[in-house]
């Protein structure tokens, strides 16, 4: 980290936190996709190790990893479309930059409320 940063003349942005947080969804996709692939194995091994394995998902820290891993999936989706934009050159003023990472990060919570809600009531 710059030296800058860490003086009192620099003050954290909004942009800098959403870039953050889209590396940090990054790698938790990464980690989360690993989950996914052990819950495969674990369905293609039998009911008797799919149950074991989903005794896991369906508890309280199972359901909130599963938000999570969902969340980060959304807000990662959002952000990559924000950047897609970006690369044809439109939305770089600040004030549209700024903008559009609350647009993304309401779009992801909406997002992920509305799939966890098909997903129970369904």
């Amino acid at each position: 980290m710059s030296p800058f940063m860490l003086g009192q003349y620099y003050r954290f942005q909004w942009t800098s936190l959403l870039s953050i947080i889209h590396r940090v969804t990054g790698v938790g996709l990464s980690v989360g996709t690993l989950l996914v692939a052990a819950w495969l194995i674990a369905l293609a091994m039998g009911p008797e190790t799919y149950r074991q394995f989903a005794v896991h998902l369906t508890a309280w820290y199972g359901q909130v990893l599963l938000f999570g891993w969902s969340w980060a999936l959304m807000y990662h989706l959002g952000n990559g479309i924000r950047h897609l934009f970006w690369d044809i050159g439109w939305g770089f003023d600040l004030k549209t930059a700024a903008r559009s990472g609350y647009a993304v990060v309401a779009a992801s919570l909406l997002l992920t409320v509305a799939a966890w809600a098909v997903a129970y009531f369904l």
